[in-house]
């Protein structure tokens, strides 16, 4: 029976509707950012309040993401509940957001919260989604979880740039808000934990730090930081880099930015993290981690360059950085579940994510900086290292990375 169940497409059944409510439930995540230019034209906020517009997300994951590992929720209640609790506050936070906001301040304070429920979705999802993954299928399977969460981070987006500069900022987080909440509906409904599920342990408090000391977790968790340095202030800022890109060359017309941002980062990302997953179930994760960090650290160094280049060369060239910069993460995902213990994997995966969510706080603003001193074309390189300390990482890892797994 289980040789059965591995040999099920990861887009279908109980992985499916994982996915799914991890697509919906995470369109809250860049919602405000996708808006960043209409706030600015109804609240007048200034660099500093966009960039925090983010950054008190990322900050109010670490803060539920730690609060989780301590508590260690993730292995010890049933996680489709959890799941589909924190896709219910996200989504609450960013109705009201929608409703009755019309100051930066409250803003930010509910954003901040959105994080902290966002960490009950994402990490949680990757858990659920291991529980279903056997020998063979494990990568495959969160490279498409990955996959949904890239597509629901782009979502708001998509439908900014579809409605155009006229649609106002509160309808897209109304979308938003009605994502989540179908979100947290599928998870109650259709989300169950699979066979792979552990029981749930005594609580243990001090594990996120004792795995830390670990080699194999310990530098999975660094290959993944070098990763996260790079991935969100990639997403964050990648509107920036093409309306540069735009007023350089100065063509007529421009770029469709907003679409151009979903395509590049959402639909590309996704195939990226797809065609990842099912390459390191074959080969392991290790390569693969190493095969994307060098291309986006290439695309790094390339992003002077390539802000002048035109519009096709362009757009490939953010397709390419976009695929390339997400179709680890689910690798990180993976191998941590392998080295990690079995009973706290959902603890373990929770930690790593606080570590990673941590460290993109710093690197979101970092961008700005460089942008003001030295202009947007040398803006990205400053998220080079971030690759480059995850190819070391991984290549430490090599020689003892986790096994490929025997093909179901």
């Amino acid at each position: 029976m289980r040789v059965a169940r591995h040999r099920v497409p990861a887009w279908t059944g109980p992985r499916a509707a994982i996915a799914l409510v991890q697509v919906l439930g995470l369109a809250v995540w860049f919602s405000a950012s996708a808006v960043v230019p209409r706030l600015r034209s109804e609240w007048g906020i200034g660099d500093a309040t966009v960039v925090w517009l983010t950054v008190s997300v990322q900050l109010g994951f670490v803060a539920g993401a730690v609060t989780s590992a301590v508590l260690t929720l993730p292995d010890r209640v049933r996680p489709h509940r959890l799941l589909a609790w924190s896709a219910l506050g996200a989504a609450v936070c960013t109705l009201v957001l929608a409703t009755v906001v019309d100051s930066p301040a409250p803003a930010l304070a509910l954003r901040a919260l959105t994080g902290v429920f966002l960490a009950g979705v994402y990490p949680v999802g990757m858990k659920l989604t291991t529980s279903w993954s056997g020998p063979g299928s494990r990568y495959r399977d969160l490279g498409v979880l990955v996959g949904a969460l890239t597509l629901g981070s782009a979502l708001p987006h998509l439908l900014g740039g579809l409605a155009g500069p006229a649609l106002p900022w509160r309808a897209v987080l109304l979308g938003a808000a009605a994502a989540g909440l179908l979100a947290a509906l599928l998870a109650v409904m259709l989300v169950r934990s699979g066979p792979g599920h552990a029981p749930a342990p005594p609580p243990d408090s001090r594990y996120a730090v004792r795995m830390l000391r670990e080699r194999g977790p310990r530098l999975v968790v660094c290959g993944y930081l070098g990763h996260m340095w790079e991935l969100y202030a990639f997403w964050t800022w990648l509107p920036a880099y093409l309306a540069a890109a735009t007023a350089a060359t100065a063509e007529p017309g421009g770029l469709p930015i907003e679409l151009v941002v979903f395509a590049t980062s959402g639909l590309a990302g996704a195939v990226g993290c797809a065609v990842a997953g099912r390459v390191a179930d074959r080969v392991g994760p290790a390569p693969v981690a190493i095969t994307a960090l060098a291309v986006s650290g290439t695309c790094c160094l390339l992003s002077p360059v390539m802000i002048g280049a035109g519009t096709p060369g362009l757009v490939v060239f953010c397709a390419v950085w976009g695929a390339s910069v997400v179709a680890d993460s689910g690798v990180f995902t993976g191998a941590l579940s392998e080295v990690a213990d079995r009973r706290y994997v959902g603890t373990a995966l929770t930690t790593q994510t606080a570590l990673g969510f941590l460290l993109t706080a710093v690197s979101i603003q970092v961008v700005p900086l460089v942008a003001a001193a030295g202009g947007w074309p040398a803006a990205l390189l400053v998220l080079l290292p971030g690759p480059v300390l995850g190819v070391l990482a991984m290549r430490s890892l090599l020689p003892s990375a986790p096994a490929v797994p025997a093909r179901a």
